[in-house]
């Protein structure tokens, strides 16, 4: 069943100009030979490539720093994990909206260069970010962070990661997060076997194909099973209590909508302070349409959202 009637007008254009895609395999070189490559930082965000150490017995990790050109003082920091299904993309594809965060915000942003599927299947990817988020708690004074600020997030399969790092940092009890933001996040491997499922999501961008086969890459096996981790999908989470106040961002024609809403119900059902977005008209990835309204919209609350979050506790309390 068509979608597109209910579109937002302004993002039509973007459709037009996708290019369709099917991943497999064979593909994936292609298709990964198409990211954007490294862009010249804004005057006002120092950037900076660092090997940090990975998980034990694994590679070391690179991430990409951002900082504020003038820094006054601790800074709180964001850990950005990029999109792409769990088996494509970069730290390279969020870079303008990183950076605008370091301008806006004035904080520091860390983006992780995980390993990707289906070369390196759970748990890589995840326990590649939480080395990077341990980095960045250890050198917080090096990096001139507030230790006590640090918030997790990202988009789509980055989001995913970022909710999954979330119930990490929590049981492991080593690094505390402030804040969590997820953007359209990918949260549920057994969204490919509904039964049910919703007659008008996943037309545009990413598709139920796409995402069996990211899920198939990230899990080593087929989505749906029984014994899936809830670090490697964190809707299998049985216990969500005690996370960081989370943000969730999502359009009405989003694959992930059902279970991104979900998410955000059980978040608040174990009494994590949740706010939910749910942008009509719009699809997944639609943010790549800079000049539509609802992208500007989208933008402004995600850095709002982050504002709010990276707060100073008493900040916080007070307001």
């Amino acid at each position: 069943m068509s979608s597109r009637h209910l579109v937002d007008p302004q993002l039509l254009p973007l459709l037009s100009a996708l290019p369709s895609f099917e991943l497999s395999v064979a593909a994936l070189p292609t298709i990964r030979s198409f990211m954007p490559p490294a862009s010249e930082p804004l005057a006002s965000v120092i950037a900076s490539e660092r090997l940090v150490p990975g998980p034990e017995g694994a590679p070391e990790v690179r991430v990409i720093v951002y900082q504020p050109r003038q820094q006054h003082g601790l800074a709180p920091a964001y850990l950005h994990i990029h999109g792409g299904g769990y088996v494509m993309g970069s730290p390279h594809i969020a870079a303008a909206r990183n950076q605008a965060l370091v301008t806006a915000l004035g904080c520091v942003v860390v983006s992780v260069d995980y390993r990707l599927a289906p070369e390196t299947p759970f748990p890589g990817p995840v326990e590649d970010c939480y080395a990077a988020l341990r980095w960045l708690y250890e050198h917080a004074a090096e990096l001139g962070v507030d230790r006590s600020r640090i918030a997790i997030g990202g988009e789509s399969a980055g989001g995913g990661l970022a909710a999954a790092l979330g119930l990490l940092a929590r049981d492991r009890g080593e690094v505390p997060v402030a804040f969590q933001l997820l953007v359209y996040p990918m949260l549920d491997d057994r969204t490919v076997v509904r039964a049910d499922p919703h007659p008008y999501v996943g037309e545009f961008m990413w598709t139920p194909e796409n995402n069996r086969f990211g899920w198939t890459a990230l899990l080593g096996g087929e989505p749906g099973a029984h014994d899936v981790s809830p670090y490697a999908a964190a809707a299998r989470a049985t216990d969500l209590a005690k996370l960081p106040p989370t943000y969730i961002a999502v359009g009405a024609l989003d694959l992930f909508f059902e279970e991104d809403v979900e998410y955000a119900r059980r978040l608040t059902r174990a009494g994590v302070s949740t706010e939910l977005h749910v942008y009509p008209g719009v699809f997944h990835g639609f943010d790549l349409a800079g000049h539509a309204e609802v992208t500007q919209r989208f933008e402004r609350d995600l850095r709002d959202a982050l504002r709010r979050g990276l707060r100073p506790a008493a900040a916080s309390a007070a307001t």
